[in-house]
């Protein structure tokens, strides 16, 4: 809990994450000096709608939560909803945020939510199927038995703005282009915390040619200069460009022809295959999870070589990307991991460095073994850097911005 701002003297806003099995929530306090980077509480609950949910907030042991399952996200959000009311004891909630994954080609920046823009909003529906129903969901049940507290949708399609036409565009018939088909890119709240803070930290390097690694469960890279994205590998959809937990990343459009006309399967299939059974969870064959098969991957026998090659795949393909994207760029000074395989996994991190020898990062073993900020060496060509990520800070300021200024 952050001492800087005391909620007693100005607004609380809550950030509220939602994805098809997970929510994670985040309470903010906000004053005359700004919104606190720590969130005074926060927490998650993640396995919605599978066999175990559970509720884990400040800190505390975990609850095993029972819900419905044809109710599981309305019952997980009354549940948040509950605990929020007690962690306030009486004071004052002045707005809640949301990340809302796509803003499409009319949301730009953070807009109030109403009736109106909401509706548009369901109709991005399609183009991000994992993320934008739950959000949407969470957004209409306040609106209808809390109008009285200001919404705030925050996109994360939104930093990506910047980027120049000529890497939105599709190559297909020009019409597709007016009709809103384009690279969108993704993960923007992620990037758009990384572009407020990696110049207190690094000084001038930082805006210079940057890319930021976000790997997650869902992950893509961000190339900046000057702060701005110039470039991104995920595309119309948060299918596109890195080989991910359990979608396939970037893929040869024939394939999925195949699969529809020569293997006859439907549209849903087709859909749920990209989406959830592919990745390194598809390879592999064991999980989606890269510790988890990182512990594995010694085993000598048909799996451990499944697991072996999903993660020489993994690796292959965010060093192929970052060679993409520092050409677009002309070089590159710094190189910035993030999110939780990239905050975390100081092998894969090493791994991918060892390949990227033409831009020339060296290691220092030590630095990168404790996830420490600065993980190059003097030596390095370029600086290697380990940032958390912080979505919810951004998003809670974006809030207090457009509810209390």
């Amino acid at each position: 809990m952050s001492a800087a701002i005391h909620s007693t003297d100005g607004a609380l806003i809550l950030v509220l994450n939602c994805g098809s099995s997970s929510i994670k929530f985040a309470l903010f306090a906000a004053g005359q000096g700004g919104v606190a980077q720590q969130s005074e509480w926060s927490g998650k609950v993640e396995g919605i709608g599978r066999e175990k949910t559970l509720y884990r907030a400040g800190g505390l042991q975990a609850e095993t939560l029972v819900f419905a399952p044809e109710q599981a996200h309305h019952e997980a959000l009354a549940h948040i909803r509950e605990k929020v009311v007690e962690q306030l004891a009486g004071r004052r909630l002045h707005a809640v945020a949301h990340r809302v994954v796509h803003g499409g080609s009319k949301y730009f920046a953070p807009v109030r939510i109403d009736a109106a823009v909401l509706a548009d909003l369901k109709t991005y529906v399609p183009l991000a199927p994992l993320h934008q129903p739950f959000a949407l969901e969470a957004i209409e049940v306040l609106l209808a038995s809390r109008p009285d507290i200001a919404q705030v949708a925050c996109f994360d399609t939104a930093f990506h703005h910047t980027v120049p036409q000529v890497e939105q565009m599709l190559a297909l018939p020009y019409d597709a282009w007016e009709r809103g088909l384009r690279r969108y890119g993704f993960h923007g709240l992620s990037y758009e915390y990384q572009s407020l803070v990696l110049e207190q930290r690094y000084g001038s390097v930082a805006r210079g040619k940057v890319i930021v690694a976000h790997l997650g469960s869902g992950a893509s890279l961000c190339a900046m200069e000057n702060l701005a994205s110039v470039g991104t590998t995920m595309g119309f959809s948060a299918l596109d460009g890195l080989m991910m937990g359990t979608r396939c990343g970037a893929l040869d459009p024939g394939a999925v022809i195949y699969l529809m006309e020569i293997e006859k399967l439907s549209l849903e299939k087709v859909a749920h295959v990209l989406y959830h059974e592919s990745g390194l969870l598809g390879i592999s064959g064991v999980s989606a999870d890269p510790p988890v098969l990182l512990a594995q991957e010694g085993r000598q026998d048909e799996t451990g070589e499944r697991i072996r090659a999903a993660l020489a795949l993994y690796v292959r393909r965010i060093v192929r990307e970052i060679g993409a994207l520092t050409a677009v760029l002309g070089g590159l000074d710094m190189l910035v991991f993030t999110a939780g395989i990239g905050e975390h996994s100081a092998v894969l991190r090493q791994r991918i460095c060892d390949e990227l020898k033409f831009v020339g990062p060296v290691l220092d073993g030590e630095a990168n073994a404790r996830n420490a900020s600065v993980i190059s060496t003097a030596h390095s060509r370029i600086v290697v850097g380990v940032e958390p990520a912080n979505e919810e800070w951004v998003a809670a300021r974006h809030a207090a911005r457009a509810v209390l200024s």
